[in-house]
């Protein structure tokens, strides 16, 4: 009896522990359940800002160097000196200077001198020689010719043999040939004489303007002028001091006009263009200084593989100052009608590409690759993979799995569209530049 009742406890037992055992293994044979928030995709204007950091330059700017060696004689202005383009600035030592440009300047008005005797002058004695040659060889050629003509005719009538006619006519024909080289001779040394000698008092004046247009320059360089319209912002020397040539003495500024220098990713700076809008942010202002892009480098950078972009205030602010950083937003584009989700409700799959997690009407999480487009604050532009109104998960969606049992919160899918707005707005009030949202 007491047998029985032994083996009936332990069936009992048994069949206790195989129910506990499967209801164990039926619990962990359950699905896990991601409890989510979900945000209908909205449709809704979006403009794109590229943020970054700037520092603020001048638009025009110079360093003045002398261009000579020599002791600061004289600064005409101070730090802070307001200065026109062409002002003497300071002056160098330059006595040496002025006595060489004199030297010169007497050298250069004495080769002038000779220049103008040399073009009004007669002809030297070879010119008045040939002259007399020519006219003697013409006379000689004139006279042969009449005592040619005269035998001729004796020969005609008969008073003189043949020979007296040969006789005259070989002597005409040297006369000739003797007449018209000495004309040539003539010609040649009235034009090629005349000609190198001009030329050779020509040189001689030249040469000596030459040096003194030299040391008049040198001493024009120890006058030190302004090149621009601007404001002087350094004078690390002083009077007495040795300016070395191509060492700067001056720094001037043209604060009239100032731009602010931002270098910008390749990605960012591929869709910015000369006259988008943009604000320059100052701690020490409340309000940002509105600007606009003037210009994008159409180089690389090669030590930072960015775009230098230039940005240039719409007025004329007080408070920027050459040397100042400030925080630089750029609107770049503006999307109408885009469908925009939360930012963070975008993921990378291992392949690299974008994709946003659905949720469906099986209670499921389903993946969905979308490409992107513009981005602002919390939000981005889908611009294909998503439909106006398709529930988004934007919260616990992170690492989950395709097809992965979900549970929505209550309260996200009602009015989530206004609150995703409502949340846009506080970070970007009247659709201003709002920081850069960062893309998977």
């Amino acid at each position: 009896m007491s047998h029985c009742i032994r083996a009936s406890r332990a069936m009992v037992l048994t069949a206790a522990l195989g129910f506990a055992v499967g209801c164990h293994k039926e619990e962990q044979e359950k699905d896990p359940v991601a409890h989510v928030e979900v945000t209908p995709a909205a449709r809704r204007s979006l403009s794109q800002v590229v943020e970054a950091e700037g520092v603020v330059f001048p638009l025009q700017q110079a360093t003045v160097a002398p261009k000579i060696t020599s002791t600061i004689a004289e600064f005409k202005v101070q730090r802070g000196s307001r200065v026109k383009k062409g002002q003497v600035l300071a002056i160098l030592e330059n006595k040496d200077l002025s006595a060489a440009a004199e030297a010169t300047k007497g050298d250069f008005d004495q080769a002038e001198a000779n220049y103008t005797m040399t073009v009004n002058a007669g002809l030297p004695q070879q010119l008045q020689k040939a002259e007399l040659d020519a006219a003697a060889a013409k006379s000689a050629f004139q006279a042969a010719e009449n005592v040619f003509n005269s035998r001729k005719e004796l020969y005609q009538q008969g008073a003189i043999p043949r020979r007296e006619l040969d006789t005259s006519e070989v002597a005409l024909a040297q006369a000739r040939s003797q007449s018209e080289q000495a004309q040539k001779q003539l010609a040649d040394l009235e034009r090629l004489g005349k000609e190198q000698t001009l030329r050779a008092a020509q040189g001689t004046k030249e040469s000596a303007e030459g040096r003194y247009r030299a040391a008049a320059a040198q001493l024009g360089y120890s006058e030190i002028r302004s090149p621009i319209d601007g404001v002087v912002t350094d004078r690390p020397l002083y009077v007495g001091d040795l300016a070395a040539a191509n060492q700067p003495i001056l720094t001037l500024m043209d604060t009239s006009r100032l731009i602010a220098k931002v270098h910008i990713p390749q990605s960012d700076a591929a869709v910015l263009k000369v006259g988008d809008r943009a604000e320059l942010k100052l701690a020490s202002l409340e309000q940002p200084v509105n600007a606009h892009v003037s210009l994008v480098s159409p180089a690389l950078d090669p030590g930072s593989t960015t775009i230098e972009v230039w940005l240039e205030p719409s007025k004329r602010d007080s408070a920027l100052k050459p040397g100042m950083t400030v925080s630089v937003s750029i609107m770049a584009q503006e999307v109408p009608n885009a469908i925009v989700v939360p930012s963070a409700a975008i993921f990378q799959n291992s392949e690299g590409a974008p994709y946003v997690l659905l949720a469906g009407k099986d209670n499921k999480a389903h993946q969905q690759v979308v490409r992107l487009g513009v981005h602002n604050g919390g939000l981005t532009q889908i611009a294909e993979g998503v439909a106006e109104g398709d529930p988004v998960i934007t919260s616990g969606g992170y690492a989950v799995p395709e097809g992965t049992t979900i549970e929505v919160q209550k309260g996200t899918t009602e009015d989530s569209n206004k609150g995703g707005e409502d949340r846009a707005a506080d970070k970007n009030p009247e659709n201003k530049p709002s920081p850069k949202a960062k893309e998977p």
